[in-house]
């Protein structure tokens, strides 16, 4: 119990971190017109990821752990959530690493290439997509199947494994998703777990080979190729200024795609662990740990950009300032830099 309660109060002190962080990033771009360019556009859609991940995925993460006894269905629900956010995180940052590709490489018709429409219609698909393959599990791919003849619905996934001939269907690799489900398990109150909703095979094959491992290896394509781009104009001395911050921004990216890396990896290669080895499942403890690891992904976002970007990060404590009490001593310092604090700014 006393781990419980640890990874409880860890998940809520990180809840609101980054819930606070994060709308701090979208107020940011909201009042500051200096910095409400396409790429922290980007960034914003990005932290209102982050900031769904400390509004829903952390609260359903919270519940989950704590073993309640819930229907099926409703368990199922809190379960979906955590991976669209998930989802929509990974699809924003590869459509980032698209946008800076296309600025380092196109530089003169970047703006015809990429306009606020089609960021726009970018953006409306990503949410699109990460819905769609979020919500798959109540469609069908989910873990009832391995307890539809257990005596109780709370049984070991082991059984996916047992069965070859009924998991390997969809193209001689991947498993059949979409069995019909009997109502009586359905409407049956269990102990909720996130494991004894969500089948492991879908985890595996479906998120993490699918939809995380292939995003991020054409990502890091991308930015290789761009660091590519970087060198050669500055072996022929075309290396300009304006350049000279795009390969700055890409390099602040990158870095951001390295550390959603290594918050996640460690919990999908821990599922690929328990599916493929049964047997070499990990304590709960550990698990809760990489799983907290996974929200630290979505605080650390913000702070790396702010940081790294010197107009968004004086734009970003102008607020600060303005929302913190005694903030008045600073106004004098604030007038002196380049971006104006938020009372002087006017409202689009």
């Amino acid at each position: 119990m006393g781990a419980d309660a640890l990874f409880i109060g860890l998940e809520a002190t990180l809840g609101l971190s980054v819930i606070g962080v994060n709308l701090l990033v979208c107020v940011t771009v909201y009042l500051h017109r200096e910095v409400r360019t396409l790429t922290n556009c980007l960034i914003a859609c990005l932290a209102l990821a982050d900031l769904s991940v400390g509004a829903l995925a952390v609260p359903c993460s919270i519940m989950l752990s704590l073993d309640l006894t819930l229907c099926f269905n409703s368990c199922l629900l809190l379960a979906c959530w955590p991976l669209i956010t998930t989802q929509f995180s990974v699809f924003v940052l590869q459509t980032i690493a698209i946008n800076t590709h296309l600025k380092i490489r196109q530089p003169c018709r970047y703006h015809i290439l990429v306009t606020k429409r089609r960021v726009t219609m970018a953006i409306s698909i990503c949410w699109i997509l990460a819905l769609i393959i979020g919500f798959t599990p109540v469609m069908g791919w989910n873990g009832l199947d391995t307890s539809v003849d257990a005596p109780t619905p709370n049984v070991s996934l082991v059984a996916e494994r047992t069965l070859p001939g009924e998991r390997v269907s969809l193209l001689g690799f991947f498993p059949r998703p979409f069995q019909v489900a009997r109502i009586a398990n359905l409407s049956r109150a269990a102990a909720c777990s996130f494991r004894s909703v969500i089948s492991l095979n879908y985890l595996v094959y479906f998120i993490f080979f699918c939809w995380t491992l292939l995003p991020l290896s054409t990502m890091l394509a991308v930015y290789a190729h761009s660091f590519h781009l970087v060198r050669r104009y500055v072996s022929n001395q075309r290396f300009r200024s304006a350049k000279r911050c795009d390969v700055h921004t890409a390099r602040t990216l990158f870095l951001m795609m390295g550390l959603f890396c290594l918050c996640w990896l460690p919990l999908n290669l821990v599922n690929c662990l328990a599916f493929f080895c049964p047997s070499c499942c990990p304590s709960p403890w550990l698990v809760n740990l990489m799983v907290a690891l996974t929200h630290l992904n979505s605080l650390l976002n913000p702070m790396v950009y702010a940081l790294r970007k010197k107009d968004f990060g004086t734009a970003l404590k102008a607020v600060v300032v303005q929302l913190l009490p005694g903030a008045s001593k600073y106004k004098s310092c604030l007038a002196r830099s380049k971006v104006s604090p938020v009372f002087h700014v006017t409202r689009p």
